[in-house]
């Protein structure tokens, strides 16, 4: 048996041991355990429904002021409205995968996850969680961040992955079939919303917002790295999120994904928001000075229908600094 088979055996252990809350908008159906007795698998809900969607598919803000242009990026697709209802439960991700300060680029901007919390909160959200699934220690990185003190004088909440019962996700795709993951949190939100960072990733090419839910699976995920362009497709197709907010208020060019100077940060000043994570992935390469036909896992999605490389298409609203 190999490593990775074993890790997953044991983490499936412990989710079996915690449970899985049934309530939300996550459905879950049984399989039989080989072991006996049956095992609970979280179907992803898809988070726009019964939301509308909205007229302009895509923005690009380019603002000094960060905050700002999250505010401006999501009021030119129509607003927080559009996206979250009153009483709904708002799941965001951000990428915290680093103990690295923000300047570094490693991570979404505090001031990026600060300002999207804000908007929930305005739209009546009954509960907004900030989590991930980090690769250094988790309290570490949401302390040395900002993402977590951030969070929370916004008016949300941090949701540790230890705090999150474990459980199987059906992801459905060509490599990604069942994993192990964060189901309990994903099972309760009635909306998720990505917030990735733009940056460089030593193999991926870039990590933005189909990788950026990489961070919900659990032990072992480290063995799809020889399949990463699959890999991040299949995550793009699983995750239908309620809205990405892309922060290229800087981005990391060179040494990703954890970086390690800062003179491989360029501030980009620029938000990007939409639905289409395949247009806002090819974006965030163009605005990295790259090309997204040879970024692999943006080739793959697209062959795979998940959405388009040709961002332009999609005639997105674009906002210079006001």
């Amino acid at each position: 048996m190999s490593a990775s088979r074993r890790a997953f055996l044991k983490l499936l252990g412990k989710a079996s041991a915690a449970g899985v809350a049934l309530s939300g908008a996550g459905l879950f159906f049984h399989n039989r355990d080989p072991r006996g007795g049956r095992q609970e698998i979280l179907l992803l809900p898809d988070y726009r429904q019964e939301l509308d969607p909205p007229e302009v598919p895509m923005s690009v803000v380019h603002h000094e002021d960060a905050a700002r242009a999250v505010d401006i990026a999501v009021e030119a697709l129509g607003g927080i409205d559009q996206f979250v209802r009153p009483g709904d439960r708002v799941l965001i991700k951000p990428n915290v995968g680093f103990d690295r300060p923000p300047s570094f680029g490693a991570t979404t901007s505090p001031e990026v996850v600060a300002a999207m919390v804000r908007l929930c909160r305005k739209a009546g959200a009954k509960e907004v969680w900030v989590t991930d699934n980090p690769i250094n220690n988790a309290s570490r990185c949401f302390a040395i961040t900002g993402i977590g003190k951030a969070t929370e004088e916004a008016g949300g909440t941090v949701i540790l992955p230890q705090h999150v019962n474990s459980g199987l996700i059906s992801l459905r795709g060509k490599v990604l079939s069942t994993w192990v993951g964060l189901a309990g949190i994903l099972a309760k939100a009635d909306r998720l919303i990505g917030l990735p960072t733009v940056k460089d990733h030593n193999l991926a090419g870039i990590t933005v917002t189909m990788k950026n839910w990489y961070g919900f699976l659990g032990e072992g995920r480290n063995s799809f790295h020889q399949r990463l362009p699959e890999v991040i497709a299949d995550l793009g197709a699983a995750f239908n999120a309620s809205l990405v907010v892309v922060d290229g208020s800087r981005s990391l060019l060179r040494n990703g994904p954890t970086g390690g100077s800062l003179s491989d940060v360029t501030a980009t000043k620029t938000i990007a928001a939409g639905l289409d994570q395949v247009a806002l992935d090819a974006w965030a390469a163009e605005l990295m000075g790259r090309l997204p036909q040879h970024i692999p896992s943006i080739t793959e999605a697209q062959v795979r229908g998940i959405g388009t490389s040709d961002w332009r298409s999609l005639e997105p609203v674009v906002v210079e600094k006001s």
